[in-house]
């Protein structure tokens, strides 16, 4: 197995690539230390599994794994991360990704996580897990755009409107991590699947708001 290692401290890179060697029958074959350097380096080195941190300066990881997806369909993506709060995790899957591993994990949970990816499997941290599936026993239905927040829906409409994530930060003064934590929470209560669906329910909604 080819694995890329990408995450913006130096230390942290050093530490999981030998962690990582240390695994039997796998390769570390690249780093990288933001989301533009780790798809010119997938494009580059064609790995298996791209370890992917979630929180970078610039892009974050919710960015690079939408064009990892474009460029090499056929790399796996694990994603690391010390947020461990379900609309990350949902997030992470509507993009495409094949796990989530939080950072205080276990190194073995690495291990099953770049093994499972690497066979098409999905692996979730446990208590990520354990948190994901709580979640959706506890809503009981869809919710409705009227029913949200009024900041979510002003971001809905916006999303509707054919703008990106960072027009909408720019627009309302937030940063793009925030809005992309606003769109999972939208995924989560409005029971979008994927991001495609997100935009589909978001376009309905702008359709339906009046307009002076």
């Amino acid at each position: 197995m080819r694995v890329l290692i990408c995450d913006d401290h130096t230390l942290i890179r050093a530490g999981l690539r030998r962690l990582v060697e240390a695994f039997d029958g796998v390769e570390v074959v690249g780093e990288a230390a933001n989301a533009d350097e780790v798809v010119i380096r997938t494009r580059d080195v064609m790995p298996d599994v791209v370890l992917l941190d979630l929180s970078m300066p610039g892009r974050n990881g919710f960015e690079a794994l939408d064009e990892l997806r474009r460029v090499a369909p056929d790399t796996a993506v694990v994603i690391m991360s010390m947020h461990d709060d379900t609309a990350h995790v949902r997030e992470a899957l509507a993009r495409g990704a094949r796990g989530f591993v939080v950072k205080e994990a276990a190194p073995a949970e690495l291990e099953i996580a770049l093994r499972a990816a690497f066979a098409g499997r999905v692996f979730l941290s446990p208590q990520v897990s354990a948190a994901t599936l709580a979640d959706v026993a506890a809503r009981p239905r869809r919710g409705e755009p009227a029913d949200l927040p009024p900041r979510q829906r002003e971001i809905l409409a916006a999303l509707g409107a054919g703008r990106t994530t960072k027009q909408i930060a720019a627009d309302l003064g937030l940063s793009v991590k925030t809005v992309e934590t606003h769109r999972a929470r939208l995924m989560e209560a409005l029971g979008c699947r994927n991001a495609v669906e997100l935009v589909r329910a978001a376009v309905q909604w702008h359709d339906r708001v009046p307009r002076i």
